[in-house]
C-alpha cells in the first residue's frame, strides 16, 4: 500500500512535467480551435477586402458594407449559433494569408481565387463561385477593339498586383507589356490616362466598372480564357472549423441561399452550384 511519502512523489511527477515542458507545446496543447472560441465569444471575424463590388464593397459615402459575401458570412454566423455576430476585418489579396496565419480573423470570406501559390499557406473550402478572366478598355482607344488585340506588341496590360490575374497574365501574355499596380484604383488609373490599353478583371468587378465608369468598355473573351475559382480560406490545422465551414458551403447550395444570394448582387452567372 503506498505511504504517505510514495503520494507526494506521485502527485509531484505532473507538476514537474508540466514545469519543464516546452512553452510552444503548452501553447499548442491549450489553444481551442476557431469553432470552439467563435461559439464561446459569440463573435465570428471574417477578413474581407472591402473594394471588391458585389463580392464585399464598402461604399465610400455611407461606409455601409455589402455583396454575396457580406450576406453569406451573417449566414455563417447565424449557422453556428444566432447569437453570435460578425465583425468584419479589412483584409486584401496580398496581405490575407498574414491576416490569417497571425489570426486576425477566423474566415477570409471574399472570393479568394484558388491557386496553389495560396494553397501553401491557406486552405481553401470547396469553390462557390467560378469567373473567367475580362479586359476592361476606355471607349477611346482604337487600338484595341477585340480580345485578339491584346497580345500584340506595344500593348500595355494592367494587373493588380497579388490577385490571380497577375500569375495567369505572366504566363499567358507573349508580345503585350505586362504592368503590375499595387492597386485596383492605379490600374484603372493607368487605363484611364491611356499609360496601359487594358486591365485584366473578373465578373463581379467588370461589373463595377460598367456601372461606375462612363469611360469603361468591356471586352469578352471568344471562348473560355481562364476559368478561376472561388472559395473561403481558414488557416491549416484546424480540420473541425475546416469541416463545419465546408458544410455550410454544402448546405447554402443545397437549400438555395447561395443563388438567392448571388441573384441579390447580380452574380447567378459564376454561382458554381456543384459539390
Amino acid at each position: 500500500m503506498p505511504t504517505s511519502e510514495h503520494w507526494r512523489v506521485l502527485w509531484a511527477i505532473p507538476v514537474l512535467a508540466l514545469l519543464f515542458t516546452p512553452p510552444s507545446i503548452l501553447a499548442k496543447g491549450q489553444e481551442s480551435g476557431h469553432l470552439e472560441r467563435i461559439l464561446a465569444s459569440k463573435i465570428l471575424r471574417v477578413c474581407i477586402w472591402p473594394d471588391y463590388y458585389s463580392i464585399s464593397y464598402r461604399n465610400p459615402k455611407t461606409q455601409q458594407l455589402s455583396g454575396i459575401d457580406i450576406d453569406l458570412a451573417k449566414e455563417l454566423a447565424k449557422d453556428l449559433d444566432p447569437k453570435i455576430d460578425v465583425k468584419f476585418v479589412d483584409s486584401s489579396f496580398a496581405t490575407l494569408s498574414e491576416d490569417i496565419n497571425r489570426d486576425r480573423c477566423d474566415i477570409g470570406m471574399f472570393a479568394i481565387g484558388i491557386t496553389s501559390a495560396r494553397a501553401k499557406t491557406l486552405r481553401f473550402s470547396k469553390p462557390y463561385l467560378t469567373s473567367d478572366i475580362y479586359a476592361v478598355a476606355t471607349r477611346t482607344n482604337r487600338r484595341i477593339k477585340e480580345w485578339q488585340d491584346i497580345d500584340q506588341p506595344g500593348v500595355v496590360v494592367a494587373v493588380h498586383k497579388g490577385t490571380y490575374h497577375e500569375g495567369v497574365m505572366r504566363e499567358q501574355l507573349k508580345r503585350a507589356t505586362l504592368l503590375v499596380a499595387d492597386t485596383p484604383f492605379a490600374r484603372e488609373q493607368e487605363v484611364e490616362s491611356g499609360r496601359a490599353d487594358v486591365f485584366m478583371t473578373d465578373y463581379p468587378y467588370s461589373q463595377r466598372m460598367l456601372q461606375n465608369a462612363q469611360w469603361a468598355r468591356l471586352i469578352i473573351p471568344p471562348t473560355t480564357y481562364h476559368l478561376s475559382s472561388y472559395a473561403y480560406v481558414v488557416r491549416y490545422g484546424d480540420e473541425r472549423w475546416h469541416e463545419r465551414v465546408e458544410r455550410f458551403i454544402s448546405d447554402i447550395k443545397r437549400d438555395g441561399r447561395l443563388l438567392s444570394a448571388a441573384k441579390q448582387h447580380k452574380l447567378e452567372p459564376i454561382v458554381q452550384q456543384g459539390q
